[in-house]
């Protein structure tokens, strides 16, 4: 897996990415959301799959073309760990 979507999981049938991000407390999470909401208005891309609880957030990406993750997936995944880590 590449180094820039560490932590996650790479499925097979359809073609995706999970990862599980978890949070300290639920304003974090709502940030987190938010924040995720505002990088796929901005990109183009959205999470096929998003289901969240008060501390935690489940993400699956979907493969662009159906068939396999590529670069614009694995891209979106780190642009999504960067929100999690926060600002600087």
């Amino acid at each position: 897996m590449d180094e820039t979507t560490t932590g996650w999981r790479e499925q097979g049938k359809p073609p995706a990415l999970f990862k599980r991000f978890a949070f300290e407390s639920y304003g974090q999470t709502r940030a987190f959301l938010d924040a995720l909401a505002a990088l796929s208005e901005e990109t183009g891309r959205h999470p096929q799959n998003i289901n969240f609880g008060t501390t935690y957030v489940n993400i699956t990406l979907d493969a662009t073309d159906g068939k396999m993750m590529g670069d614009a997936e694995h891209a979106f995944a780190a642009q999504i760990d960067a929100l999690a880590a926060g600002p600087g």
